[in-house]
């Protein structure tokens, strides 16, 4: 009778201890089912959004969490470009070198500006695709040197730059470009001081024959070009063109010397007003 009694208590214990394992696993899972399913808190949300900022456009979305940053050039760009400012005067504008073809040529022959400060070659035009081969009249001394020699010589504190617009008649948008980079980079060189500002290609009047090769599309096209080279380079961008054209985007007649090509001296009064009202400061 006792060995049947005790063999009793120790299968009720053994079944009791076996219940409690069978309970426990079954809680365990249960519980870990449930959390599986329920949403996280707000704690366990990520601080990173996955919602495109203003800064993100829907065709240029990344992986979501990711918000990519704003193109570099969009910023630079308005770096580049000088803004309006409070009229510098006429001292700011003494201070300048103009280095150009015949659209620049225009400044001394009008009197606009001091003739000494006036840099084309004897011929009155300097094309882009030839500056590293042409030679200036340098006023000092009347000599003909080349760019760099005169820049070097002469270390302007500013240096105003229009060049291109016979460049537009046959120069791709690779050969403006590099020609153009390779100036300035040598203006830079010979001169790291200088203030450099690289101005807008002046459009052209309606009646400018088309035969020329020269279009204000065209030139509209180079502009952005330029605007291109100053902002790479770390110079400035002067919009200058901006008081010459009419509302169909030309230069208009009244503001040619006749030929529908270059500016007369009111037309040349308004570009040397523009540049002293977005003063590189």
């Amino acid at each position: 009778m006792n060995k049947s009694k005790h063999e009793g208590v120790y299968f009720f214990w053994s079944a009791a201890i076996i219940l409690c394992m069978l309970v426990a696993v079954f809680v365990l899972g249960f519980t870990s089912c449930k959390k599986g399913t329920t949403a996280p808190s707000a704690s366990e949300i990520p601080e990173q959004s996955t919602e495109p900022t203003e800064s993100a456009s829907p065709e240029n979305s990344t992986a979501p969490g990711i918000v990519p940053s704003p193109p570099a050039s969009s910023e630079a760009s308005v770096d580049t470009r000088l803004p309006e400012t409070a009229d510098m005067g006429q001292d700011y504008i003494d201070k300048f070198v103009f280095l150009g073809d015949s659209t620049t040529y225009g400044l001394g022959y009008y009197d606009v500006v001091s003739d000494d400060q006036v840099w084309t070659p004897a011929s009155g035009t300097l094309t882009l695709a030839l500056w590293s081969t042409a030679t200036i009249v340098y006023p000092e001394d009347g000599t003909e040197i080349p760019i760099k020699d005169a820049v070097s010589k002469r270390q302007p504190e500013y240096m105003l730059i229009t060049l291109g617009v016979n460049g537009v008649s046959f120069m791709d948008e690779d050969y403006f470009i590099t020609e153009y980079t390779k100036l300035v980079q040598a203006i830079k060189e010979a001169s790291p001081n200088t203030k450099i500002i690289l101005n807008s290609i002046y459009p052209i009047a309606a009646s400018y024959p088309e035969s020329n090769g020269i279009t204000n599309a065209k030139i509209d096209a180079a502009n952005t070009w330029v605007e291109r080279v100053a902002e790479s380079l770390g110079v400035k961008y002067l919009d200058s063109e901006s008081v010459l054209k009419d509302e169909n985007g030309a230069l208009p007649e009244s503001y040619t010397n006749g030929d529908g090509l270059h500016l007369n001296k009111d037309s040349f009064g308004l570009v040397i007003n523009y540049i002293r009202t977005h003063g590189y400061q």
